[in-house]
């Protein structure tokens, strides 16, 4: 009950931030206008998979999950600036209830991301079935990896620096990274193999064999998106649990 009453003040918090809401909300849909619109001026013969709707749409929508890490780690950074989350730590709460209260917003949040860039994509193109749903539920699922990057770097940097790291950086890297703007197979090498590496590759096509509906090839890149998951929440949780062991060894002190 504790952790739905913080998760419930995370959300009108991130409510009353129209900016942020703007680039979570809106700006995968102006990316996914202007290179609609860019796929269809190429000419026929030089066309290639790269913006093609089917590829474009899942990609979009992993990249716009990428802003819970900057909501996640504002958010967070703020509170430890503040004398919120030391009310916090006088109570009851334990440091999954913390990590949890700040997750389960940021969850909404996706789902609401993923469904209006999946179906605004029907728009241009992108067929709308059942699988739009399994979409859905993946961009969620991968998801978590961002949030749990920003609920880490929030735990431990001021918002200033959350806003350099979990914004311009990661957005940068995730976009070239996970083949939303490169064709990560023309370009192979070792870029490929870093690509190959991280997450953000693999949660893009976890998102894109989710929308085709061939769920036989999911579970290799599930596999690299969950350890990555696990790690950055571990850590999260465990300096979560460092800040409170130091607020009871202040207070025993004294």
């Amino acid at each position: 009950m504790r952790m739905f009453l913080l998760a419930k003040r995370n959300i009108k918090e991130i409510l009353r931030d129209p900016i942020n809401l703007f680039f979570s909300l809106g700006f995968p849909l102006i990316l996914l206008v202007l290179l609609s619109i860019l796929n269809s001026a190429i000419p026929s013969e030089a066309k290639n998979t790269m913006f093609q709707i089917k590829n474009l749409a899942p990609g979009l929508a992993m990249f716009g999950s990428v802003f819970m890490a900057l909501f996640a780690g504002m958010l967070l950074s703020k509170d430890r600036t503040s004398s919120f989350l030391m009310r916090l730590f006088t109570s009851p709460m334990t440091a999954t209830d913390f990590i949890l209260g700040y997750t389960l917003p940021m969850i909404v949040m996706t789902v609401v991301q993923a469904a209006i860039t999946l179906w605004v994509a029907g728009a241009f193109g992108l067929d709308i079935n059942i699988n739009i749903l399994f979409a859905i539920m993946m961009t969620a699922l991968t998801s978590l990896f961002f949030v749990g990057t920003g609920l880490f770097f929030g735990s431990i940097l001021n918002d200033k620096a959350v806003g350099g790291v979990c914004g311009a950086l990661l957005t940068n890297i995730a976009g070239w990274l996970s083949g939303v703007f490169i064709p990560i197979d023309l370009i192979g090498g070792v870029f490929k193999t870093i690509t190959n590496i991280l997450p953000f590759y693999h949660s893009t096509e976890a998102i894109k064999i989710s929308l085709s509906g061939d769920f036989r090839q999911i579970f290799p890149h599930l596999v690299v998106v969950t350890g990555y998951t696990i790690v950055i929440f571990t850590l999260a949780i465990i300096v979560t649990k460092r800040s409170e062991e130091r607020r009871v060894g202040k207070e025993c002190r004294s």
